[in-house]
C-alpha cells in the first residue's frame, strides 16, 4: 500500500454506524463503546469495544477490526506465513522487540483507561509474539502509525481496500408516498417492518431455481459457490465461487485443539463470504465442516464464530456425508457422457482426509480416510517445526507407507478396483492439473474435466517431492497456500491410481460445494 489510511478522530457511533457493524459481522453489536477508525470510504473498520461484554463476559480485544475486506486481505497475509516470520524476527531484532514491548504497555493503557482486567493479556499475541495481525491492524489504525510496529508492517501490506467502496450500504430509507403491497387493502398492520422488506435487494433468479449458498471448510482451504439451482433439471448456475487457504487444521493431528490463528484466519474469510452472500442475495445458506473441526476438542469456539459471522451453525458431518455430496456435485454433469465408463470412482483429496466413493447413477459405498496433504505434511515432513525442504527419502518412504495402509482401509468399504474411471476433486488435484498443463496461472475452466495420464501424475509427483520451496513457489499456477502441502497431495493421488490401475485421472472443479448447493435447493 503506498498510501495508508488516515487517522480518524474517535467518534460516538450513530445509528447509521450501529447498523453499519451489524452488517459487516452479520450480528448486533456486543460491548460498542466508540468507532476508533473510519475507513476512507466513511463506513468503521475499526471499534472500540468494552473490556467487558454486558453479560459481564472479558473481552481482553479493545479494538476489533470490523470491515470485512480489509479481515479477509489480513487472513491472507496470515495464511502466507506473515506471522510466523514477524515472530522469528522478534527474538532476533532487539530494537523490534522494544518497540512491539511498548505497543503492548500502550494496548493495556488504553484498555485499563476503560477498566482494569486482572490476569488478562494484551490481544494479537503481544509482547513476544505475534498471533492476530487483525488485532495488530486494528491497533495502528485506532492508534495511529508508531505505535505498534507490527500493525503498521501489516497495514503497508495491504491492498487499498477501501477502492471498491463502501463494504455496507447504508439502510435506504423509504418514500412515506410509496404505496407497499396491502396497504390500499388496509392489510399492513407493521408498516416499519414491511417497508424493512420492501425495500431490502431481492435479486432475479430464473424461473424454477433457488439462490443459495454453500460453504465448505476444510483443514487447508475454506470455500464458497453461490448459485442459482434448479434441482428438479439438475442446472447450476453459478454466481460466485472462491477460496481461501486459512489452515484451519494446523497442528490438529499433534494437539487436539484449532489454533486461536487458525480460528481467526478462518472468521476472517467468513467475514468476507458474508459480504459477498449478502450482496448477491443468496435465500439460503448451508455451512459444512469437515475433517478438522471433527477432530478438534474446542470445536464449540469454532461453531460460535461461525453462528455470530454468518448466522447458520456449520454441519460438523462425517465422512461419509462428505464423500456422498462429493459424489453428487462431481458426477452430476458426467453422467450423460458416453466416453467415460461406469461405475465412478470419486477422490476428494483434502487437508486430512481423503473420501472414497463408488457409483453409477447414486452412492453404491464410501469411506473417509484420514490422509490427506496437511495431514500427510505434517505427520512426515515436518522436523523442528518446519517443513523439510526437500523432504528425504526415508519421510517420502514413511509418508507412502502411511497412504498404502490408509488404502486399505479404504478397500475394506468401497471397492476400489472396481471402478472405470477415476474423478479427482480438491485443490491437490486441481493444482497437479495447472502443473500437468503447464498453465501461466490457474484457470479453473480448463482445469475442469481435463484429462491426466498417471505417467504425468508420477513425473509431476517426484518433481515435487524433490524440489525445494522456492522451486515450488515459482511455479506460476501454484497458489502461495498450497507449496508445503502439494508434495504429500500429489503423492496420495499417485498412490490412488496405482492402486486401482487407472491410466488417467479426469479432473473436477465441481465437487462438495456443488453438492450442498443441489442439497439446499432441494430442502435435504
Amino acid at each position: 500500500m503506498d498510501t495508508p489510511p488516515p487517522p480518524t478522530p474517535r467518534t460516538e457511533p450513530t445509528d447509521a454506524d450501529v447498523e453499519a457493524f451489524k452488517q459487516q459481522l452479520g450480528r448486533p453489536p456486543r460491548g460498542l463503546r466508540a468507532i476508533a477508525h473510519r475507513c476512507p470510504c466513511g463506513q468503521p473498520d475499526v471499534v472500540e469495544t468494552a473490556p467487558r461484554l454486558p453479560d459481564g463476559t472479558p473481552f481482553p480485544t479493545t479494538y476489533y477490526l470490523t470491515c470485512p475486506r480489509a479481515a479477509s486481505a489480513i487472513g491472507t497475509l496470515e495464511a502466507n506465513g506473515v506471522m510466523k516470520e514477524m515472530t522469528e524476527r522478534l527474538g532476533t531484532d532487539p530494537e523490534l522487540a522494544a518497540a512491539y514491548r511498548a505497543a503492548h504497555e500502550d494496548y493495556i493503557a488504553r484498555r485499563d483507561a476503560i477498566e482494569v482486567l486482572e490476569g488478562f493479556p494484551s490481544a494479537g499475541g503481544m509482547p513476544d509474539r505475534v498471533k492476530c495481525l487483525h488485532v495488530l491492524v486494528g491497533h495502528s489504525l485506532a492508534a495511529g502509525p508508531g505505535v505498534n510496529p507490527l500493525g503498521d508492517e501489516a497495514i503497508a501490506m495491504l491492498p487499498e481496500w477501501w477502492l471498491k467502496g463502501p463494504c455496507v450500504q447504508p439502510l435506504q430509507a423509504p418514500d412515506p408516498a410509496d404505496e407497499l403491497p396491502g396497504e390500499a387493502q388496509g392489510e399492513v398492520t407493521d408498516p416499519t417492518a414491511i417497508r424493512s422488506s420492501f425495500f431490502a435487494y431481492a435479486p432475479l433468479v430464473p424461473e424454477g431455481f433457488s439462490r443459495v449458498a454453500a460453504v465448505d471448510c476444510g483443514t487447508n482451504s475454506i470455500r464458497l459457490l453461490v448459485a442459482d439451482v434448479n434441482p428438479a433439471t439438475g442446472e447450476l448456475l453459478e454466481l460466485d465461487r472462491r477460496m481461501t487457504i486459512v489452515r484451519l487444521g494446523q497442528d490438529v493431528d499433534r494437539t487436539g485443539r484449532l489454533a486461536p490463528e487458525a480460528l481467526e484466519r478462518t472468521f476472517a474469510a467468513c467475514r468476507d463470504y458474508a459480504e459477498t452472500i449478502r450482496e448477491l442475495g443468496a435465500e439460503k445458506v448451508r455451512f459444512v465442516a469437515t475433517s478438522a473441526s471433527r477432530d478438534a476438542s474446542n470445536r464449540d469456539e469454532f461453531v460460535r464464530g461461525v453462528v455470530d459471522i454468518l448466522g447458520v451453525e456449520p454441519e460438523v458431518i462425517s465422512g461419509d456425508q462428505e464423500a456422498e455430496f462429493s459424489f453428487t456435485g462431481a458426477t452430476k454433469e458426467l453422467k450423460g457422457r458416453d466416453d467415460l465408463a461406469r461405475p465412478f470412482l470419486v477422490v476428494d483429496i483434502g487437508g486430512g482426509s481423503t473420501e472414497f466413493v463408488v457409483g453409477e447413477e447414486h452412492v453404491r459405498a464410501a469411506r473417509s480416510v484420514d490422509v490427506g496433504c496437511v495431514r500427510m505434511t505434517e505427520r512426515h515432513l515436518v522436523r523442528d517445526g518446519a517443513v523439510t525442504d526437500p523432504p528425504t527419502e526415508e519421510q517420502i518412504a514413511a509418508m507412502r507407507a502411511d497412504i498404502e495402509r490408509a488404502l486399505d482401509l479404504a478397500e475394506e468399504t468401497v471397492p476400489l478396483c472396481e471402478a472405470r474411471t477415476l474423478v479427482g476433486l480438491a485443490g491437490s488435484v486441481t493444482t497437479v492439473s495447472s502443473i500437468a498443463q503447464e498453465l501461466p496461472e490457474y484457470d479453473s475452466e480448463r482445469i475442469h474435466h481435463s484429462r491426466i495420464s498417471r505417467d504425468k501424475v508420477r513425473e509431476i509427483t517426484e518433481w515435487l517431492l524433490h524440489s525445494t520451496h522456492a522451486e515450488r513457489a515459482a511455479v506460476p499456477s501454484m497458489h502461495p497456500g498450497r507449496v508445503d502441502v502439494i508434495a504429500a497431495g500429489a503423492l496420495v493421488l499417485l498412490s490412488i491410481m496405482e492402486r486401482i490401475g487407472a491410466e488417467e485421472v479426469v479432473v473436477s472443479e465441481h465437487d462438495i460445494l456443488d453438492g450442498i448447493a443441489f442439497k439446499v435447493a432441494e430442502g435435504v
